[in-house]
């Protein structure tokens, strides 16, 4: 038993010591070696763990996927109105924003299986915005829209900062500088009440 704790307690510190690097160097720029020497182990033992960097990869996404969606299920009731959906959704992204934005930004060079993984992560925030999204645009709140519009407009704008978080937040986090901004400007877009007013909670 304690030699199975101490394998996955091994297999944990690798996860995080790829999760880190790549947060910080990005996907291409870290190798499997800086990988295993910021885990404390040597080369061969990553791959004790992980016979491939695909797989590794895959790992850190599906890690990285279930902190944010575990999150969002928690911060959101069944009742929950639209605005506290996204704003739940901004909240579970700055808590792991350096390494949601690493992937994001590589996402196009990511193996088919984790980039499976990936879009789950969408998939999921998706299925939380539908209800309240229907129930808003039947009770006449918010403009008729296909819900993957409402969505792919939503998750595109925050992207697009996040791609460009040098630009518009130098040195911090562009979400907790401008996350009150997006969400205000995403709901004057779709609310029939414009401008929306951020201190309403309902929507």
């Amino acid at each position: 038993m304690q030699r199975i704790k101490q394998k996955q307690l091994t297999r944990q510190r690798v996860v995080d010591a790829a999760t880190h690097l790549f947060s910080e160097r990005g996907l291409a720029r870290t190798r499997t070696a800086d990988i295993a020497k910021q885990a404390g182990l040597s080369h061969g033992g990553v791959f004790v763990h992980f016979p491939s960097r695909d797989e590794l990869l895959a790992e850190v996404v599906s890690e990285i996927g279930l902190a944010i969606t575990g999150r969002l299920h928690a911060l959101i009731t069944d009742d929950a109105e639209l605005v506290q959906v996204l704003r739940a959704h901004l909240d579970c992204l700055i808590e792991h924003e350096p390494s949601y934005v690493a992937f994001l930004r590589e996402s196009r060079l990511l193996p088919r299986n984790v980039l499976r993984s990936w879009v789950g992560i969408q998939s999921a925030i998706s299925i939380h915005l539908e209800i309240p999204a229907q129930e808003a645009m039947a009770a006449k709140r918010i403009h008729e829209m296909p819900l993957h519009l409402l969505f792919n407009t939503w998750i595109g704008l925050i992207h697009h900062y996040l791609m460009n978080r040098e630009l518009f937040a130098p040195g911090a986090s562009v979400l907790e500088r401008r996350g009150d901004e997006l969400l205000a400007h995403f709901l004057s877009m779709i609310s029939l009440n414009r401008p929306y007013d951020l201190q309403s909670t309902e929507l």
